[in-house]
């Protein structure tokens, strides 16, 4: 009889050093093993404490990491990958999304996030901002463009009815990409008056079609903990 898996997911704390802390790369990993099934212990890292586990287990690391029957994984996308792959059917179902595309899809829309709510100068805010919506509109386009299954059942099918980037089911893509797209929503809402826009429809249905999912709301940080997270890099607005 095989022996019972053992696996510990570490995952950054909050500010209160117990609750779950603001970290998209955390909240990935916390859905993607939600996903699987298989059972798991968590375990919130206080940083401010320099915990001895970290010492110990992964010294010089951040988390999110792993330790699975013993073995320590550090690395965000080699512990997706292992996951994907030893957690596999017929005992766990393959997360991997069919079309590449969705792995891609949104994928600087944070990078266009950070250098906007970052900005230290007032001047360069609308730039900013319309490169941020610039690639919430790329995301929009693909969510609503149908995809080859889509249309193999549906050939004459304008508008994608999908739920999630890849079809009906989350997928490693929804994984990556949703803690960071809330985290996008969430402070930009608060610190810039800036919200999604509604007619973006994609995005928008994309959004509420996940954010009751017990794989996405159990495994998110609270809005105070987002907002605390991003109070010290935020430049006041006058």
């Amino acid at each position: 009889m095989a022996e019972p898996l053992k696996i510990e997911l570490f995952v950054k704390a909050s500010d209160d050093g117990e609750s779950i802390g603001n970290c998209p790369f955390c909240q990935r990993l916390f859905m993607t093993l939600m996903l699987k099934g298989a059972p798991f212990t968590l375990t919130t890292v206080d940083m401010k404490r320099a915990p001895e586990i970290l010492k110990n287990l992964a010294p010089g690391s951040q988390p999110p990491f792993l330790l699975y029957n013993g073995e320590v994984k550090t690395d965000t996308n080699k512990i997706e990958e292992f996951l994907e792959e030893t957690l596999s059917p017929p005992d766990y179902p393959y997360l991997a999304p069919r079309y590449k595309e969705s792995y891609t899809a949104g994928n600087d829309i944070f990078h266009k996030f950070s250098a906007y709510i970052k900005n230290p100068l007032p001047n360069q805010d609308d730039t900013l901002q319309k490169n941020l919506l610039r690639s919430l509109l790329k995301l929009d386009k693909y969510l609503l463009t149908p995809l080859e299954y889509e249309l193999k059942n549906e050939p004459d099918l304008q508008e994608s009815r999908r739920k999630f980037l890849d079809g009906d089911s989350l997928t490693l893509a929804d994984c990556s990409l949703l803690p960071k797209l809330h985290i996008v929503k969430t402070v930009c809402k608060y610190y810039r008056q800036f919200e999604i826009p509604k007619d973006l429809k994609g995005v928008s249905t994309y959004l509420s079609n996940t954010t009751e999912l017990k794989e996405f709301k159990y495994t998110c940080p609270s809005t105070e903990e987002i907002l605390l997270f991003y109070r010290s890099v935020v430049r006041p607005q006058i």
